[in-house]
């Protein structure tokens, strides 16, 4: 039995709303998959704050018509399409596909978008290898960390070479 026009409707409305929260969109072939597969994929992406929809392509390009945001991902509707969805951790999402792509050498990435401009199957892939949030932050304490006590350690060596200085005099009036 198909699906009724007002069932098609309410998954385009879900997707608009699904993509609004979301930083980035990419696509795979997901043929070959079996369902626990497909469901090991959705909890990995789930870890990391994103999703995975599977959805006629169709029903995908009706839900990013109107959205200049999303429009570009058209040319990668073909075939078998599985919609990744990262929200804020976009790295961490990326790396959890292709971490999943490595055990099942089942899946493809044809692309994506992100601020509305398409990206290339190496595009998506970089941004897996940039540092997460959590490895950035942890970088510019060490560096802020660094500074101060640089800092620390000059503000005391003013005072120490005074002394010397002073002890040097005194021990040359002594002589």
């Amino acid at each position: 039995m198909g699906r009724t026009l007002e069932n098609k409707k309410a998954i385009v409305a879900d997707l608009q709303n699904l993509l609004q929260d979301m930083q980035l969109t990419f696509v795979i072939d997901y043929k070959g998959l079996s369902v626990a597969e497909i469901t090991d994929l959705r909890n990995r992406l789930r870890e990391k704050g994103g999703t995975c929809k599977i959805t006629k392509n169709t029903l995908m390009r009706i839900a990013v018509e109107e959205d200049e945001n999303w429009k570009a991902i058209q040319p990668l509707l073909k075939e078998t399409s599985a919609f990744l969805m990262a929200g804020e951790d976009v790295g961490g999402a990326v790396k959890a596909y292709k971490e999943f792509q490595k055990a099942t050498k089942k899946t493809e990435l044809r692309g994506g978008v992100m601020e509305g401009k398409i990206l290339s199957k190496s595009d998506v892939e970089a941004l897996g290898d940039l540092p997460s949030k959590e490895e950035l932050y942890a970088q510019i304490a060490g560096t802020i960390n660094a500074v101060t006590t640089k800092i620390a350690l000059g503000i005391k060596e003013v005072p120490g070479s005074l002394a010397r200085s002073i002890q040097a005099i005194a021990d040359k009036d002594a002589a």
